[in-house]
């Protein structure tokens, strides 16, 4: 199998919610492809979707109870700490819910979490290891 990642799929629990998070919350588009039922969003070489929680989870054939930690975050760098500041007021001043406020953390990085209206964990981290192209 080669190492790729072409599509994320969130189960979201109400998807117009939803869209309008990433929309107007995160100033993304979604793709023309998007329907009713599915939304796209083409993120730097692979796509982002959402779809309601009970149809993701009856295509996997599980419950859909979605309870507890879901292991997993999503992560968006930026390229310097203060960058980090600034998207997280600028997020906390729309309303998003912030889980751990900026700080230094043990890796070497600095980073916040957020979570979007289903709960799904988004870092918002400056990783000077990691340049951005």
């Amino acid at each position: 199998m080669e190492q790729r990642i072409t599509l994320i799929t969130l189960g979201v629990r109400n998807l117009q919610r939803s869209r309008e998070f990433y929309q107007q919350v995160f100033g993304w588009q979604p793709l023309e492809s998007s329907t009713e039922s599915i939304i796209f969003f083409q993120l730097n070489g692979i796509q982002l979707a959402l779809f309601p929680q009970e149809s993701l989870a009856d295509d996997a054939g599980l419950e859909a109870d979605g309870k507890g930690f879901k292991s997993f975050s999503l992560a968006h760098n930026v390229r310097s700490e203060q960058e980090v500041d600034e998207l997280i007021a600028e997020l906390e001043s729309k309303g998003v819910k912030v889980l751990k406020q900026p700080e230094k953390v043990f890796w070497g990085g600095y980073s916040s979490y957020i979570a979007d209206p289903d709960d799904n964990l988004w870092e918002i981290a400056y990783n000077p290891f990691l340049p951005l192209h």
